[in-house]
């Protein structure tokens, strides 16, 4: 089924590299003007299906559609109007930094009304620019990189790790970028393992382990439906002791402090429980982002071990 409106739309999408599974029939759509996550640990599959999304990687299976273009078969048509930070940038050491961007803007294919605000903006100057990148930091590759991802005002950016690397003051900059492109109605595909970053800018999220999709969800509804965060301190001094049921929830320990991330549907009976206890402060919260995605990834270890164990028996 196609939506014509999805900037993004992948169908039983699967790669595999020999009998290696990349990823396994994943279905994402990503609507206009939405900054979207995409989550996952390392290893999950996510920097194989971006590569599947700007035509650097041709499917075993399914159906990819970008701008309503097939990535590989497309390509020449779909790269004016796409901007693309892989997560292992590799630039020519032996260009200077200004004919790095003139030489990824003819790959683009289209003119750069951005480059000399963006690179401002970033603080790469014209003297930086001169520079061979071989001279070049970490940050200010990245930085680079960033340039040539949105010199082109593309309507979609896909951003893999975008932030590696990048000082405080250029993140705050990174951010205002995302924000003026979903004010501006653009599209961007954020792929990062920073889950804060995620949740202060990202409304939908998909998360993939193991090359299969888990869920996609807004950020607001997953932190919602998972576990609570609990803080306790205790007054004896004591410092770690056994909490009886609520062992099973993972606690960490701080001296005479722990947190815990309870389910929602036993949060009242855990909190009967713990207060039993000789508890001197106890606040709840609704879980973050990083978080509710472990939480999310827990339950989905447990679901597996039951059906292991359900088919051993």
């Amino acid at each position: 089924m196609t939506d014509p409106a999805a900037v993004i739309e992948v169908g039983a999408l699967t790669k595999r590299y020999g009998r290696t599974v990349g990823v396994e029939r994943l279905d994402i759509t990503v609507d206009p003007g939405e900054v979207f996550g995409f989550l996952g640990p390392n290893g999950a599959g996510k920097t194989t299906t971006l590569r599947c999304l700007v035509g650097l990687l041709r499917p075993t299976e399914g159906r990819v559609r970008v701008l309503g273009l097939d990535p590989v078969a497309e390509h020449r048509r779909l790269a004016p109007a796409l901007g693309y930070l892989p997560g292992e940038l590799r630039l020519y050491p032996e260009l200077t930094g200004r004919q790095t961007l003139r030489l990824l803007a003819d790959l683009q294919g289209a003119p750069t009304p951005r480059q000399a605000e963006l690179c401002r903006r970033l603080a790469l100057s014209e003297s930086a620019l001169d520079r061979a990148v071989r001279e070049y930091s970490r940050g200010m590759k990245q930085k680079l990189g960033l340039v040539q991802a949105f010199q082109h005002d593309p309507e979609l950016v896909v951003l893999d790790e975008p932030t590696e690397g990048l000082d405080p003051l250029v993140q705050e900059t990174f951010f205002e970028l995302l924000a003026e492109a979903e004010a501006a109605g653009r599209t961007v595909l954020l792929s990062s393992h920073v889950l804060p970053e995620v949740q202060r800018t990202c409304r939908r999220v998909a998360i993939i382990r193991d090359g299969r999709l888990v869920t996609v969800q807004s950020v607001a509804g997953l932190r919602e439906a998972r576990a609570r965060k609990v803080r306790l301190v205790f007054a004896d001094g004591l410092g770690r002791r056994p909490l009886g049921v609520a062992d099973r929830w993972s606690p960490r320990w701080q001296g005479d402090r722990v947190e815990l991330l309870v389910p929602p549907h036993e949060l009242v009976a855990a909190l009967r429980g713990l207060l039993a206890l000789p508890v001197t402060d106890l606040t709840v919260e609704e879980a973050g982002l990083d978080e509710a995605f472990l939480d999310l990834y827990r339950s989905e270890q447990r679901d597996e071990q039951r059906d292991e164990q359900g088919e051993e028996r």
